[in-house]
């Protein structure tokens, strides 16, 4: 009796047993029992029938429970028997379910792993929009929390939210930042990155301590002691788990604060990819603050947007709710304030989003990478599993005898298929296994080689959680059935008789036929996806070699570039110019510098300055946006900038920045005294300023624009009318000389128009060109700014080629990840190819012995096994390079000087393909040419 027939006959059995007893229990109630007592008579009257169902279950549980251990069994046996075939499928599989594993596992870090906070549920963050595109800001600072509308938001709104907000929200907090800080304390100087957040924080999020106490309401008072709260690591790091922390004093910039809690492991960032090294309240933005930042107006000017907010809701109150009552409280700060922002027109509103989808961070940035990383995953994957496919079904088809013995002793297709699947799932399992090994070092290197581009940091906390091991055991269980039931099928469906016959007929030789075209269809499916994944990667790799090969206008051999900044440590213009002065000249003494310069940002940092400015004299006078860089003497000749015409700086123009810098700060403190003294959040208005122009160099680009047919040498520059100060009463810049375009922030930007400056006050990095390797001088480097100023840190402390490599860095990876995969399609394809041909040429022997003995030469043997493979590989190079063209389209925006459909690099694809496959059919024909004609007749 088959399963079937027994589940039938087990159903009917209970319908009448269940029938009988509602019969006996009615006649025992026509008997006078009470319901309870007819029931139960009638339940022990057929108790002996149930007990009988229920041991025919038991014994139906066992023998299933037999079967599939026979299944494994047999699995096993089969697996010793052809351990070169369970090698490459294992070693196969496993490359595929690892390199899923392990990008999943990168991609639930990222996207999917949740905020590390009490309840996220219920905690939003606000963020706003008006038709008004540019209202009133005397500031915006934004830190790349939110990836969709805007979510900063000035102080007084986030204060009036928590004043006012209370039927809709139980607790309000704000953060900001990190900001770098000059960190000392714990030894020598260093620069850490705070966060400034609202005294209700910890509260409002609800995060506990690892050690001491939070910050709280007190610490965000005006006035109060400064106090700050430790990250975790930052703390296991730079203060080597000390549980006597608590308490000390430190120095943030030139304002003391004391340690008064270090924070939950647990809790890493709000932020997704955003970390920091300590907590500080929002009241120390006035002594601890960024060099472009002004103090007070940050706290009291409601048009200074630089804060995010975030509320938890109150319990039963809606979303809607909130909304109304955030945005009212909104448009009273900013439409009915004392300095309105928005007009009733403006229509400003408040969004509440939860945290969980409103705080973006920095997943914004690999977000993309992942996509293109589990596309080409998942397209391996599919190869994987053809792959696997093809080599099960052509080694299916050397079994029919055996599965043609076990039907004609009485296995049913169901048995065959069921048994055929468990040697499938078997391997999967062993591949899965193995796997998980593989993708345990693909995610130690894929966060390794990202780390590189976030100062050594890869900033998403990677650990296995229950989705990535469901995603593993959902990806090898389906892997098992998707290669195992193809070949399965067609193996349970075998012609008995034909297949038992010692030389097979006309007829088995058609099903082989059919099985082996199957096949062919599965080595296109391959080849058409390596050509998918190859081309995608080849344009990759011809985008990287375009941004190495670009040349950006100046010598990036032999640089040491490094950060200083004497501002958070409280030096005034004067004492950093000496300072940049004595650093100088210590290292132009060093042995094996050359030339030694310095500079506001350094090129390819990705950081840029700019501002906006106007010609005078021209018509109709309009403002332009220009690139702005302030650099130190002699920077052209370190960098190897060419000077065009005109003339380089010299210390007189250093001198004259410096008064003019002066001037135009004095200007501006006065207009905000006389602005706090009428109203302070009035416009500020500043008097004429009398001062030389500022000193500039120009590059190509600006003159072209700017001064087309004319020689720009003593030009004068004006201020943009945006500029707070009205009528264009500042000094402006005069044009010293003109210097050739490079590339600023990063390689793919496109050249602007760019203004070089005096450096007099800022953070600066120093360039020293060397004459040797540059990475030997990094330690000279360290000790002689240690010597000039312990309380100065370095940042970011690295030769000019690791700065490209660090701006290429996402480049980089997606095109390694790329070429992997590409490598990995390729040799899979070549398994792919091997398996089908070696198999082919096995049960073609016969047939071959037969040719050669009738004459057939080498040449003819080797034509024949080959030709199917030019046949496959063409036909899977056509789809291929069509799905090729349709979906490299989407990669444009990753591309660099390369069209999507670059005939080159599908050619080379394409050439290297056939090339692979003519390596994978060398082995089977050479075995082919090779075939004795009498060994080959007694083979069957």
């Amino acid at each position: 009796m088959s399963r079937r027939d027994r589940k039938r006959h087990l159903s009917d059995l209970e319908s009448d047993i269940q029938n009988h007893i509602e019969i006996e229990t009615q006649d025992n109630i026509a008997r006078g029992m009470s319901p309870e007592e007819a029931r139960y008579a009638a339940m022990r009257k057929f108790g002996n029938v149930t007990r009988v169902m229920e041991d025919t279950r038991e014994v139906w549980a066992i023998t299933w429970l037999d079967h599939l251990i026979q299944d494994l069994r047999f699995a096993l046996r089969g697996i010793r028997k052809s351990p070169l075939f369970a090698t490459v499928v294992v070693l196969t599989l496993a490359l595929g379910i690892g390199a899923n594993t392990a990008i999943f596992t990168i991609i639930d870090s990222v996207m999917l792993r949740a905020i590390p906070v009490s309840d996220p549920q219920h905690l939003l963050v606000f963020s706003w929009q008006s038709h008004k595109e540019n209202p009133d800001f005397i500031g915006h600072s934004s830190f790349g929390d939110c990836t969709g509308p805007d979510c900063s938001l000035p102080v007084p709104y986030f204060r009036a939210m928590r004043t006012q907000g209370s039927d809709s929200f139980s607790k309000v907090a704000a953060f900001s930042g990190p900001i770098p800080v000059n960190f000392t304390g714990n030894g020598p100087a260093s620069r850490a990155q705070g966060t400034y957040v609202s005294g209700d924080f910890f509260l409002t999020i609800g995060v506990s301590m690892f050690l001491g106490r939070p910050l709280g309401p007190a610490d965000d008072a005006p006035g109060a002691p400064a106090a700050i709260v430790l990250d975790y690591a930052y703390w296991r790091s730079a203060f080597a788990s000390d549980p006597t922390v608590v308490g000390r004093a430190v120095r943030l910039n030139d304002t003391s604060a004391m340690i008064v809690g270090v924070a939950d492991s647990r809790f890493t960032n709000l932020t997704p990819g955003k970390f920091q090294d300590f907590y500080m309240p929002l009241s120390l933005v006035t002594s601890v603050r960024s060099q472009w930042w002004s103090s007070g107006e940050r706290l009291m000017n409601p048009g200074a947007f630089w804060v995010v907010v975030i509320g938890r809701l109150q319990p039963g109150v809606s979303i809607a709710h909130a909304r109304a009552t955030a945005t009212t409280i909104f448009r009273n700060e900013t439409i009915h304030g004392a300095k309105p922002l928005f007009t009733e027109a403006d229509d400003p509103t408040v969004n509440l989003t939860y945290v969980q989808q409103g705080l973006g961070g920095e997943t914004a940035q690999i977000a993309p990478m992942l996509y293109v990383m589990m596309s080409a995953v998942g397209i391996v994957m599919l190869i994987t599993c053809a792959n696997v496919a093809g080599l099960v079904l052509a080694r299916s088809a050397r079994r029919q005898k055996e599965m043609a013995l076990r039907m004609a002793i009485g296995a049913g297709p169901g048995r065959i298929v069921r048994q055929l699947l468990t040697e499938s799932i078997l391997l999967s399992t062993l591949g899965g296994l193995l796997g998980v090994l593989l993708s345990l070092w693909g995610v130690r290197a894929i966060t390794h080689f990202v780390a590189s581009g976030y100062n050594d940091t890869f900033p998403f906390v990677v650990e296995p959680n229950w989705r990535v091991l469901a995603f593993t055991l959902a990806v090898t269980f389906v892997t098992g059935i998707l290669f195992g039931l193809a070949p399965a099928r067609r193996s349970a469906r075998v012609d008995v008789n034909p297949a038992l016959k010692e030389n097979p007929s006309a007829s088995s030789k058609a099903m082989i036929g059919k099985r082996l075209r199957l096949g062919d269809a599965l080595v296109v499916a391959q080849v058409a996806f390596s050509i998918v994944i190859a081309v995608g990667a080849g344009l990759l790799v011809r985008t990287l070699e375009n941004l190495r090969s670009l040349d950006p206008g100046f010598n990036t051999e032999n640089m040491v570039i490094f950060g200083v900044n004497p501002v958070l440590a409280g030096y005034d213009s004067a004492k950093i110019m000496q300072v940049c002065g004595t650093l100088q000249q210590r290292f132009a003494a060093t042995p094996g510098v050359v030339s030694v310069s310095y500079s506001g940002d350094a090129l390819l940092s990705g950081s840029r300055s700019g501002t906006d400015v106007h010609l005078d004299g021209a018509t109709p006078q309009k403002n332009e946006a220009v690139d702005t860089m302030a650099i130190g003497l002699d920077f052209l000749s370190t960098m190897k900038i060419p000077l065009l015409s005109g003339r380089a700086f010299v210390s007189q123009d250093f001198a004259t920045t410096a008064t003019t810098d002066a001037a135009v700060k004095s200007a501006h403190d006065a207009g905000e005294a006389a602005v706090k003294k009428a109203a302070p959040s009035a416009h500020l208005q500043f008097p004429p300023i009398k001062a030389a122009p500022i000193p500039v160099l120009v590059n190509r680009k600006l003159v072209q624009e700017f001064f087309a047919n004319h020689n720009p040498i003593g030009k004068h520059i004006g201020v943009s009318d945006y500029n707070p100060n009205p009528g264009g009463l500042e000094p402006g810049y005069l044009v010293v000389g003109v210097v050739g375009d490079t590339k600023y922030s990063d390689l793919r930007r496109e050249v602007k128009p760019a203004m070089y400056l005096p450096l007099t006050n800022n953070s600066l990095h120093f360039e020293l060109r060397t004459a040797m390797n540059p990475a030997s001088l990094i330690p000279a480097v360290r000790e002689i700014v240690a010597s000039v100023d312990r309380n100065l840190p370095l940042f970011e402390v690295m030769t000019q080629s690791e700065q490209v490599d660090r701006i290429l860095f996402q480049e980089r990876l997606i095109t390694r990840v790329a070429g992997f995969f590409g490598v990995l399609t390729l040799v899979l394809a070549c398994f792919g190819l091997y398996g089908l041909l070696s198999y082919e040429v096995a049960w073609r022997t016969r047939e071959l012995g037969i040719r050669m003995a009738l004459g057939a030469q080498s040449r003819d043997i080797l034509n024949l096994v080959i030709n199917q493979v030019i046949v496959i590989v063409a036909i899977g190079l056509a789809v291929g390079i069509a799905a090729a063209l349709g979906l490299t389209r989407f990669m444009s925006d990753m591309l660099y000087n390369v069209r999507p459909n670059d005939p080159g690099t599908i050619a080379a694809v394409a050439a290297l393909l056939a090339v692979v496959a003519l390596i994978a059919c060398y082995l089977p024909a050479r075995r082919a040419i090779h075939t004795d004609p009498i060994v080959a007749l007694r083979h069957e």
